[in-house]
């Protein structure tokens, strides 16, 4: 539990609404955990800017601790290896740009992207990179929507999925009958979208190996999604955000 002067600073940063609010405190004193407290009571969506992807890495850890039941997001740049486009007039030479770009990191921005969208209990750790305008390739499906099956793989390849029935990767999707499966970056199991006719009338989550149903997008999940950030029963929709 908060101890010291943090009960104290946890009581104030959280009464400073709206406005701007700064904590300060000697390296090791438990700023984090204070920040952590406040956040609790909040219960909102939050952004948590670093100005190093190294001290990003490191709240992500640490949020991650604090909050094991929230949905926390890591989105920092995904280039391992960057070095922009530059000419030498003395050679009379052009450089052409060269990245490397991280996978993983970009599986994680993705996925931390989908959940503010998703989620109203999520924490995002993130570094300047954040800053820029992403393009909104995002579209809602829910469970009674009408939308032709054409229209939806329309939709699909509009946000830059593509159509392979055989090799499902990341970033793809599969047309079986009157249901489409679609393989989210950054998810482990597979979104399947059940229609009938021009009507959706399931929205599940399947394993990706045996297509079994790993959880209906209509029930509510076994566990809460938070003890921090509740979220009231007429916020759960048959909705979901690509």
């Amino acid at each position: 539990p908060p101890a010291g002067d943090q009960p104290q600073a946890i009581a104030e940063l959280s009464s400073q609404r709206p406005g701007k609010s700064t904590l300060l405190g000697v390296t090791g004193s438990g700023k984090t955990y204070t920040i952590a407290n406040v956040i609790a009571q909040q219960k909102k969506p939050v952004l948590i800017l670093s100005p190093n992807k190294t001290l990003a890495a490191q709240l992500y850890e640490e949020f991650s601790l604090f909050f094991p039941e929230n949905k926390v997001g890591y989105f920092v740049s995904y280039y391992d290896y960057y070095q922009p486009e530059s000419y030498l007039p003395a050679q009379d030479l052009y450089i052409p740009k060269e990245t490397r770009i991280n996978s993983e990191i970009e599986r994680l921005r993705i996925e931390a992207t989908a959940s503010i969208i998703n989620r109203p209990d999520t924490i995002i750790i993130a570094s300047v990179s954040c800053i820029y305008s992403l393009k909104n390739l995002s579209f809602k499906l829910s469970v009674g929507q009408n939308i032709s099956r054409s229209a939806l793989l329309h939709q699909l390849i509009a946000i830059q999925y593509e159509r392979n029935d055989i090799e499902k990767d990341a970033g793809s999707f599969q047309v079986y009958g009157p249901v489409v499966e679609v393989q989210l970056p950054y998810q482990r199991e597979v979104l399947a979208i059940e229609l009938e006719g021009s009507t959706i009338v399931r929205l599940t989550w399947n394993d990706k190996q045996n297509h079994q149903v790993r959880q209906n997008i209509l029930s509510r999940p076994k566990k809460k999604r938070s003890k921090h950030l509740p979220v009231s029963k007429k916020n759960w929709k048959p909705i979901y955000q690509l």
